[in-house]
């Protein structure tokens, strides 16, 4: 499933100027920030920091107005097909049919993909693999716990094989040790199969010194670098500490010390 053919050329995800508003509530304000290929990237932030917003753009389930979005390059306005077919999506909300299979789940994904019968079998085999969920296939969606689901919907947004993965507060809702587990899988993907990822929360023990954080607040880009870097930046010693100076920071511009 390991992703390639020239697609590092260009950045996984481009966004430029980004603007969003829910009538006279400005959600996003001219956002701009990319990430790389074969990466893995947190997008940061509070409840109603403009997360779920952004990637509502992203995947186009609201059309882009003021600014640009490009997935390997191609323009989500202009060429949404094209762009689309380089994205998979795991959203916040459980979106399995709980009365379907493991497999129906997975197979009917895979015919609005146009996968043919023999070719998403093969697909579904080998991303439950990956997953660690090949022993459930034939199991109803409603009888896996909340982590077991999650993987499940993890392996459905691999089966197009997209070289971009979002992942909208994919631990929501998890206990402890099942977080660590699903954020550890994403990891590995990343490392062993090239994608990249978008990791959105506002769990800052989900967030590695290492990583590269993108910090959203009250619809602003307030970050956008290494976590050490805006650890260093903040003048702060964690990551946790710098996350909350910068979210009352934007919440609070006027007379922040």
């Amino acid at each position: 499933m390991r992703t390639g053919g020239g697609l590092d050329a260009v950045a996984a995800l481009d966004v430029t100027a980004v603007s969003h508003s829910y009538g006279q509530k400005r959600a996003l304000n001219e956002v701009t920030f990319s990430i790389e290929p074969a990466s893995f990237t947190v997008l940061l932030g509070l409840n109603g920091a403009g997360k779920t917003t952004l990637f509502s753009l992203i995947s186009h389930l609201y059309d882009t107005r003021h600014g640009s979005i490009r997935i390997f390059g191609h323009d989500i306005r202009r060429a949404p097909g094209e762009a689309l077919r380089r994205l998979g999506i795991v959203f916040q909300a459980r979106t399995l049919d709980l009365d379907l299979s493991v497999y129906q789940n997975l197979s009917y994904h895979a015919s609005l993909h146009g996968i043919g019968s023999t070719e998403a079998r093969r697909r579904i085999d080998a991303v439950l693999e990956t997953v660690e969920m090949s022993s459930r296939l034939h199991d109803k969606a409603r009888s896996l716990s909340g982590g077991q689901m999650r993987r499940v919907e993890i392996a459905r947004a691999l089966l197009h094989r997209p070289p971009l993965l979002l992942l909208d507060e994919a631990t929501v809702g998890l206990d402890v040790q099942s977080r660590a587990a699903i954020l550890a899988d994403i990891r590995r993907l990343v490392e062993t199969e090239g994608i990249s990822a978008f990791w959105a929360t506002h769990l800052i023990d989900e967030v590695d010194e290492s990583d590269h954080v993108v910090v959203l607040a009250e619809g602003n880009l307030v970050a956008n670098a290494g976590a050490a870097d805006v650890i260093r930046a903040t003048g702060t010693k964690t990551i946790g500490e710098a996350f909350a100076k910068l979210s009352r920071k934007a919440a609070a511009p006027e007379g922040f010390a």
